[in-house]
């Protein structure tokens, strides 16, 4: 029994281990020798639609639809449609009163309830222009983002896009120890990895675009992620999606980690499956891509299961090994300073050393409450927006 637990351990280990170290690292040696050269033949301006789903977004809609009519873009060009997911505060008034102002947009008010897939498969049918671009209603883009954003586009082969999406940290998310913008930071340094080999799983909801006809309806009986069901979906169907860093767009972090808690388990449930619905890519033909599924999104969707397994483990083997008994230690110390990051969140202090910690260890707890709700089917399409 001893010997099935020590192998056990190192699976487990090497299973955490290749999603935070080696596929990285894999990642970085591929692109350094294998630079790839930019995707763009030539300086393009396509037709682009954007799609932007809201609820109750009184606060930031009027600016997020000035936010557009800044960008430098010909506007005869683009066309926006937002749809208002039965908001019960003044955003449809907003958006009358925005529409009235702005030919290009578009506005279409649900009078029921049908959650941000069901807005978006709805405004599918009424685009024109042959990219869709998604982003949010509290998303900031830069003046040149959607030029640079639909340049990659110019290679047939590209089917999505995913812009650069910035965090931005406030006083209050600095006193509650909020440390998203830190995980974030390495999470984009992963996609971009992956952009580069075409090969980007997730894009960042505020900020990506595809091709019109690889759009597949998002399903609304079962919840989906539909961020990464799109980007899946894209790749599914054999295109690249690529990362482009000049596209950039910025958001608020969430303002207290019991909202972000919420959110996340929320995510975490739609993202189990939709994990499902692309198992199929596991086995994938493009043996690169089944790793980087396998690494980037499985193993991380498991990772609280595997954590708990590692330090149980560890507890029951740490006599049996020296190397057992640092690594026991080091999960120890790790969750102490997760412990006084907690402590010190509630005490509105911030300290890197504590507070990254705890965000990792609350992050895990809210992918594992997500999973029990994704078990239990509880999750809902229906989705409340997150102050920010």
């Amino acid at each position: 029994m001893t010997t099935l637990f020590i192998i056990l351990f190192y699976l487990t280990l090497l299973l955490i281990l290749n999603s935070f170290v080696f596929y990285p690292l894999f990642l970085f040696i591929l692109n350094k020798l294998n630079p790839v050269k930019s995707k763009t033949k030539e300086k393009i301006e396509p037709t682009v639609s954007f799609l932007i789903a809201a609820y109750n977004e009184e606060k930031v809609i009027a600016r997020r639809i000035e936010n557009i009519a800044n960008l430098n873009y010909d506007f005869s060009k683009l066309e926006v449609f937002i749809g208002s997911d039965k908001s019960s505060d003044s955003t449809n008034q907003i958006l009358e009163e925005s529409q009235a102002k702005y030919p290009w947009l578009k506005i279409f008010l649900s009078e029921e309830r049908r959650g941000k897939a069901g807005i978006l498969n709805e405004l599918i049918n009424k685009v024109n222009n042959e990219i869709i671009v998604f982003t949010d209603a509290n998303t900031e883009f830069q003046k040149d983002t959607l030029y640079n954003l639909v340049q990659d586009f110019a290679d047939e082969k590209v089917g999505g896009v995913c812009g650069g999406l910035i965090f931005v940290d406030n006083e209050l998310t600095r006193r509650e120890g909020v440390e998203e913008t830190k995980y974030w930071e390495y999470e984009t340094f992963i996609k971009s990895l992956e952009g580069k080999c075409g090969i980007s799983l997730a894009a960042n909801g505020g900020i990506f675009a595809i091709r019109k006809k690889l759009y597949k309806n998002i399903p609304v009986k079962k919840a989906v992620t539909d961020d990464l069901f799109i980007s899946l979906s894209v790749i599914s169907q054999g295109y690249e999606f690529t990362y482009r860093e000049d596209a950039v767009a910025y958001e608020d972090t969430g303002k207290n980690l019991s909202v972000e808690y919420k959110r996340k388990v929320r995510f975490s449930a739609t993202n189990f499956q939709t994990l499902v619905n692309f198992k199929h890519l596991l086995f994938n033909k493009n043996i690169f891509l089944g790793y980087a599924f396998f690494s980037h999104k499985v193993t991380r969707w498991i990772l609280p299961m595997l954590l708990a397994a590692a330090f149980i483990f560890s507890a029951l083997l740490y006599k049996e090994s020296f190397f057992i008994f640092i690594i026991f230690s080091l999960q120890i110390l790790f969750y102490v300073f997760a412990a006084v990051g907690f402590l010190s969140s509630l005490l509105k202090i911030q300290n890197h050393i504590f507070s990254l910690p705890y965000f990792f260890v609350l992050s895990n707890l809210a992918i594992a409450a997500g999973f029990i709700k994704f078990i239990k089917k509880e999750h809902s399409v229906i989705w409340t927006s997150t102050e920010r």
